[in-house]
């Protein structure tokens, strides 16, 4: 199934308004956004870093870049940003400040 950023903030936001009651505090989910981040920092130290597995423990990579996913879209609808169109702002400036600096940067060339 392929969805867009539009229609997962729709998702969301449906979900929320069915099931979660209401939206975490903007703060609450701030620091929501920063626990998932590290849950994902933990998977990819075990699983491409130098730490190993405690007993049991399963590296779900998509999940964990799920839950960030989440919790971002949570943030963007509660404080009423169009994810979607600041993607587009955010792929335009890259692209005017970086269309040279990285084809030029010999750390980059293998």
């Amino acid at each position: 199934m392929q969805i867009t950023i539009k229609e997962a903030q729709k998702m969301v936001d449906q979900w929320i308004n069915q099931y979660g009651v209401r939206y975490f505090s903007e703060l609450t989910n701030m620091a929501c956004l920063t626990e998932e981040v590290g849950e994902l920092a933990r998977v990819m130290a075990r699983k491409y870093g130098d730490q190993s597995c405690k007993a049991g423990e399963k590296l779900n990579l998509g999940e964990e870049m799920a839950d960030i996913l989440w919790v971002l879209i949570c943030l963007a609808n509660q404080t009423n940003i169009d994810l979607t169109e600041e993607f587009y702002k955010s792929m335009e400036k890259k692209t005017k400040r970086d269309q040279i600096r990285h084809l030029e940067n010999p750390k980059l060339m293998a």
